[in-house]
């Protein structure tokens, strides 16, 4: 009985914490409620209606709004359209060489700059500071700087008129190959500096201890840096190249500043030829179509990318 009375105090505490993490927890989903609906608005009810729309030959032409759309439902003809439109692909594999060429020479710049950053140099916050100014520039405003650099009458063609004897004036941006070519060098100059950022933020989380070995043995910093560093942030590597990836993959801004897509179609991305589609030829339901199998592609690609590297960090 003594022992039943001494005990009642703590139950009735306990009982009382719980209680109290009952009523915070139930105060917290209240809390997240409008949270939640904000996110239905901002993401799920675009998605649905992108789908719904999808699957339809819905345009603003018909004269009818958009939840009438299933007056000209058709099923999934828009997704079996995308396979024979030649067009489409086109500016598929423009983005796809685009990414190919860009992205690489992104990591390797990054890299070498990061790997000179850790072992140190001379004015480190002063040059940190200058390297990392392009990433916080628009892209908007970027493409109209270089747009402006490879004009026919700009500084590029005047700094290489004094290399060469006779006037440079080379029509960068009316070539189709050149044309490419500076849209790669624009996006190169601005987004290696992010590169950069993610793989030096990475070498710096490499223990010290472990370098300091390594020098104590004898390793030069070409061995510190490739057998020691370099393996520890694989991980950091492979978040950094997907997420340009993606990034390239959805370039818009700086091509239709700098090109338009043109000459011609040479430098149309595919959210280029998703932008004319969508506000020159006003195929929003096929565009619609498009966006879903976008969405879903690099969702898996994302979804594959963060499963190997969930994996390496298990392992």
């Amino acid at each position: 009985m003594t022992d039943a009375i001494q005990t009642s105090p703590g139950v009735a505490e306990a009982d009382a914490q719980g209680q109290l993490a009952a009523e915070r927890r139930s105060l917290a989903k209240r809390l997240l409620i409008p949270t939640q609906v904000l996110l239905v608005f901002i993401v799920a009810f675009p998605l649905l209606m992108q789908v719904y729309i999808s699957l339809t030959w819905w345009t603003p032409l018909d004269g009818d709004p958009w939840y009438q759309a299933w007056l000209s439902w058709n099923w999934f003809d828009n997704f079996s359209y995308m396979l024979q439109d030649s067009a489409l692909w086109s500016s598929v594999g423009r983005t796809l060489l685009f990414v190919a060429i860009a992205v690489p020479i992104e990591f390797v710049l990054g890299l070498v700059l990061a790997a000179l950053f850790y072992e140190g140099v001379y004015a480190r916050p002063v040059l940190y500071s200058l390297i990392l100014m392009p990433m916080m520039i628009v892209p908007a405003v970027a493409g109209y700087i270089f747009f402006l650099i490879f004009q026919q009458t700009g500084p590029l063609n005047a700094v290489l008129s004094t290399v060469w004897p006779g006037a440079m004036e080379v029509n960068w941006l009316n070539d189709t190959t050149r044309a490419f070519v500076a849209v790669v060098i624009a996006d190169v100059w601005q987004w290696t500096p992010l590169m950069f950022l993610i793989l030096f933020a990475g070498l710096m989380s490499v223990p010290e201890d472990q370098m300091r070995a390594a020098t104590i043995l004898g390793a030069n910093w070409r061995q510190r840096f490739f057998r020691i560093a370099l393996p520890r942030i694989k991980t950091v590597i492979a978040i950094a190249i997907g997420l340009r990836v993606i990034e390239c993959f959805k370039i818009f801004d700086m091509l239709f500043v700098m090109t338009g897509g043109g000459p011609g179609v040479a430098t149309e991305s595919l959210s280029l030829f998703l932008y004319k589609r969508t506000f020159q030829d006003l195929e929003w339901s096929y565009v619609a179509a498009i966006g879903i199998t976008v969405l879903v592609v690099l969702s898996v690609v994302t979804a594959m990318l963060m499963a190997r590297v969930r994996k390496k960090g298990a392992a």
